[in-house]
């Protein structure tokens, strides 16, 4: 059904915070790139400063800097399969440039695709061109807090997205472009029957 102007009375509704396509790839392109950024900046400066074997500890003991070399996925997980763990970074990278920022126009959505970006691009960047080789290359993890594994800040843009991406699906239920499908299920729902008199 459609008002006199041509504007839809059903369907799903938009939600506020809608970007153009341009907006959305300015914005995801951005934030990937500053967390590319601090990712690689900090893995540098780790491994100018940072002695292994004499790690800083801060906030009185809440956080370590230690220093090591994984050669697994973010939080030190699946360590024996480095090259599986580059191919599947670079299908993931390809996958959110390829298929999902095309797609997106939700500002939230937008936001947490850029922190995935970051977050792939800075652990893949270590697979490629850190030690020992080409693929096989191992991560640069330094942030330890108490009965946690050891991270870096690619790791933390993973973790945010992944917060922001299931509050996106679960919460609020608006999907990539904006869309609320919660009130589209609504709208989608049948009406029930009045009752008839006794």
């Amino acid at each position: 059904m459609q008002a006199a102007g041509g504007a839809a009375l059903n369907g799903p509704t938009p939600r506020r915070g809608v970007l153009t396509a341009r907006a959305a790839w300015a914005l995801a392109l951005g934030i990937g790139a500053v967390g590319y950024a601090v990712d690689f900046g900090t893995k540098e400066l780790a491994l100018a400063h940072l002695d292994p074997q004499n790690p800083p500890v801060l906030l009185g003991g809440l956080l370590r800097l230690q220093l090591i070399r994984n050669p697994g996925a973010a939080f030190s997980m699946g360590e024996d399969f480095t090259v599986v763990l580059t191919l599947v970074s670079v299908a993931a990278l390809a996958g959110v440039l390829a298929w999902v920022l095309p797609r997106t126009r939700h500002v939230g959505w937008t936001v947490g695709m850029g922190l995935l970006l970051a977050g792939i691009l800075g652990n893949l960047t270590d697979r490629l061109i850190r030690p020992p080789a080409p693929l096989h290359g191992h991560v640069i993890d330094f942030f330890q807090v108490p009965n946690f594994a050891i991270f870096n800040v690619a790791d933390i843009c993973i973790t945010f997205a992944a917060i922001t991406i299931i509050w996106l699906v679960v919460i609020t239920q608006v999907d990539l472009n904006g869309t609320s499908t919660k009130e589209e299920k609504a709208v989608d729902a049948p009406v029930a029957a009045p009752e008839g008199d006794a």
